[in-house]
């Protein structure tokens, strides 16, 4: 029997409490399996490295600093991309997280449609480093089937808008994208916004 792909985890660390659930909930309510820990140790002693996804990073935070703990992951060489998180960075900084390794620097509050697809990317990268990568010819399949109306309202889902954001975008009811949505979803098969990632990713490679 063929062995079931891992679901990635996006692991959170943060010591703002509140900032820490709001992302969890945004994540959380677009389908992402979501770990949330308030320090660095919390995390490196929790963790499954093994398992696929990423780790957005706050920078600044008491006892080791998200910087420190970039640092620490590399000297283990932690195989698990980060996406830092900060209402405190400056281009300096941002240049060095890369410059070590990380995928992206955010700035706080994040505009979640961009973090949504930022996840989706990093995401992907991380389970294609673990050879798990995209079956395209299943996803161009079955986005062939989609109606015209039915792409424009998932390519508008997988950006994390909510149904009466779409309805007004596109000029419709919210009934009307909810039936595009089902729709879509069934020919898609998927369940949620990120069960749509690897579209997100096939449609900026400029694969669908």
């Amino acid at each position: 029997m063929a062995q079931m792909p891992v679901k990635p985890l996006i692991r959170l660390v943060d010591d703002e409490v509140d900032q820490l659930a709001a992302l969890e909930m945004l994540l959380v309510g677009q389908g992402w399996d979501v770990a949330a820990y308030t320090g660095a140790k919390e995390f490196l002693t929790s963790d499954m490295p093994s398992r696929p996804g990423c780790l957005i990073l706050d920078v600044r935070m008491p006892g080791i600093s998200g910087l420190e703990l970039q640092d620490e992951m590399n000297r283990r060489e932690y195989p698990l991309p980060i996406i830092f998180l900060t209402g405190h960075g400056d281009i300096e900084m941002a240049v060095h997280t890369v410059r070590e390794g990380a995928r992206d620097f955010l700035q706080k509050p994040v505009d979640p449609e961009k973090l949504l697809k930022t996840v989706a990317w990093v995401v992907q990268e991380d389970c294609d480093r673990r050879a798990m990568p995209i079956d395209e010819a299943q996803w161009k399949q079955r986005y062939a089937l989609l109606t015209e109306r039915e792409r424009d309202v998932i390519l508008l889902v997988a950006k994390g808008k909510l149904n009466r954001q779409i309805a007004l975008k596109l000029g419709i009811s919210e009934r009307t994208v909810q039936v595009h949505r089902l729709g879509a979803y069934r020919k898609l098969d998927v369940h949620n916004v990120a069960s749509l990632a690897p579209l997100t990713v096939l449609l900026e490679r400029g694969v669908l």
